[in-house]
């Protein structure tokens, strides 16, 4: 190949990444910026783009775990002297390393603790250890929601999932939340199931599903994404608005010119680039978010005040604070606001 030649493609090369790094509507942010920007230019009306009100943070670790109620120490001494399956169960707790056990492997005790202890009673003839078998299962019992809890919504796995360092959820995004739309379905029937106090549970997965929380931020994305987009089609209304207030688009109802070209704007921005985007988010809210907010609603009796102020804005679907809800709204309302400008020229587009 000629020097020329190779200098050539090189050249080409460079003006196609050029211009995809240009692209306006490739990432989230510039495109809805780029769609207000458009929105005025076809109305005659200057874009005024609103601060993008700043998310909730999740709350910190030590204000998401719940302590976690232990049994006296006598009575742990007086378990671990008998021959059962659980002087061995205490005795892993006892030790060094059970005494630091991450909220996942605690949960794992507490579940060996109640099925080793009710197994324990039904060998044992002691009447003193018959009564300090059952006061234990029924505090570890009581207490197996916190364990859920911690396991869950208080492991440090979480806080990356919603991270709102990492920007907004793409625009035609390539590998959709499958893995973690599932993981948070199955680990709804797992949760389920043991806050009815079924322990015959498989907790195997659960740290699966920790991992790709942890190499996943898809959960912060979606809310940062929730937020721009709600501003933005805010700004959008209200320039589509004060053309309603003012002079009509069309006169009699008859098209014009520059209607021609706002309808064109319409169909090749707003249904073209805009309404895709809007059907991805309510996509992931659906198959994501949802199982996430049931999560949290399944353990709302043991959720601490400051996470359930955050569940309001972030996992909640209705509500004055859910961001949810208020993206809802703001597609509602950006659609009237476009099918009353259209119908000016005979050209209201369906709701």
């Amino acid at each position: 190949m000629s020097a020329l030649r190779s200098a050539r493609l090189l050249g080409s090369a460079v003006v196609v990444l050029l211009l995809v790094g240009c692209n306006p509507f490739s990432g989230a942010r510039s495109m809805m910026d780029e769609y207000v920007e458009r929105v005025g230019r076809v109305l005659d009306a200057k874009p005024e783009f609103s601060e993008i009100p700043a998310a909730k943070i999740i709350p910190r670790r030590r204000n998401r775990v719940l302590p976690m109620p232990d049994l006296e120490l006598g009575m742990l001494d007086f378990l671990s002297l008998y021959g059962c399956e659980l002087q061995y169960v205490v005795g892993e707790k006892n030790s060094v390393m059970g005494k630091v056990m991450q909220p996942l492997n605690r949960l794992r005790y507490e579940v060996r603790f109640i099925r080793a202890a009710g197994e324990c009673l039904k060998t044992v003839d002691n009447e003193e250890l018959q009564d300090v078998l059952q006061k234990a299962i029924v505090s570890k019992r009581e207490s197996l929601p916190i364990a859920i809890w911690n396991a869950t919504w208080g492991v440090e796995e979480v806080e990356t999932l919603f991270t709102l360092a990492k920007g907004e959820y793409p625009v035609d995004v390539q590998d959709p939340l499958t893995d973690l739309a599932r993981d948070a379905r199955q680990l709804n029937k797992s949760v389920a199931v043991l806050l009815e106090q079924n322990l015959e549970v498989d907790l195997g997965f659960w740290g699966k599903v920790h991992q790709r929380w942890q190499a996943e931020y898809r959960a912060g994305q979606l809310i940062n994404s929730a937020r721009l987009v709600t501003a933005r089609l805010g700004d959008a209304t209200r320039l589509i608005r004060q053309r309603l207030d003012n002079r009509p688009l069309c006169l009699n109802g008859k098209s014009n010119n520059q209607s021609d070209i706002v309808q064109g704007m319409f169909f090749s921005i707003y249904i073209g680039k805009i309404q895709p985007y809007l059907a991805d988010l309510r996509r992931a809210r659906t198959d994501f978010i949802e199982p996430l907010s049931e999560l949290a609603v399944m353990q709302s009796e043991v959720m601490p005040p400051g996470f359930q102020e955050w569940s309001r804005s972030t996992l909640a679907l209705g509500g004055p604070e859910s961001v949810w809800a208020n993206l809802d709204n703001a597609v509602k309302t950006h659609t009237k606001a476009w099918q009353a400008l259209l119908e000016q020229c005979g050209l209201r587009p369906g709701a």
